[in-house]
């Protein structure tokens, strides 16, 4: 691997740290490096998604009190993340890489639109599962969780604006209690990435090379995410990562 490679990873790994910790996004960073290092788009896609799982497994723990006191709680939720995510990552595993190409800036321009739209789309969430206390009706119970599925297989096949849209789907079951949302996202997000980490590393789709270097500079960028994201607006990373988003997506369309 070139230096100058090596250092494109290394520099995608730990801006995706740093922003998954403050706002999300860091998909943006590390799947449009590992394209430009000449990985097939479908292999690139699994080792992002690979490569940053250790900063999420972090960012999991970081919430263990929480995620301990609520497992019950969480069941239902973690249930359908491990299915929709095995959908997801499955179908990108039989996917081959031309098809996924095209599809491509598609996903990106989707999932930069979910960053813009992300406070309406959390308000009106919250709205539609407004309820007393941490008890949704029956209606709004279902109706987040069938929303959670479904963010489950993206997140499972592409990732990229998920934590956005899983905000949405929390903020229906879970109301607004910004820790314990936060806490179920982290668990979910989690366990989809590892059940997709699985099948790709089955299906031989991960560059382990390239993982390692994106892997640990990701960690790094979540440490500093959390040491310094008190003193960063999160809506300034917000609209950073739509600009990186933006400019990606127009590149793509281009190519």
């Amino acid at each position: 691997m070139e230096l100058s490679t090596a250092l494109l990873l290394a520099a995608s790994g730990l801006a995706a740290g740093l922003v998954n910790a403050i706002a999300g996004g860091g998909t943006f960073f590390t799947f449009s490096a590992l394209v430009a290092a000449g990985l097939p788009p479908v292999v690139a896609n699994a080792t992002s998604a690979v490569a940053v799982t250790p900063a999420n497994l972090a960012s999991a723990w970081a919430y263990r009190k929480e995620l301990m006191a609520n497992l019950r709680r969480f069941a239902a939720l973690g249930i359908v993340s491990l299915l929709g995510g095995l959908v997801g990552a499955y179908i990108l595993t039989v996917t081959n890489n031309e098809a996924f190409r095209q599809l491509v800036p598609w996903l990106l321009l989707f999932a930069t639109l979910l960053f813009a739209a992300s406070p309406r789309i959390v308000a009106l969430a919250r709205a539609i599962g407004r309820h007393e206390g941490h008890h949704p009706s029956a209606r709004a119970w279902a109706a987040g969780l069938a929303f959670q599925f479904c963010v489950s297989i993206y997140g499972g096949f592409f990732g990229a604006g998920m934590g956005i849209v899983m905000l949405a789907a929390l903020a229906i079951t879970e109301g607004d209690d910004f820790h314990l949302i936060n806490s179920a996202k982290h668990l979910c997000s989690t366990l989809i990435q590892l059940i997709a980490v699985v099948l790709f590393v089955a299906a031989s789709l991960v560059s382990w090379r390239e993982t390692a270097v994106v892997g640990a500079a990701s960690v790094i960028g979540g440490y500093l995410g959390v040491v310094f994201g008190r003193r960063l607006p999160p809506v300034a990373i917000r609209w950073l990562v739509i600009g990186v988003g933006a400019a990606l997506t127009v590149y793509f369309f281009l190519r």
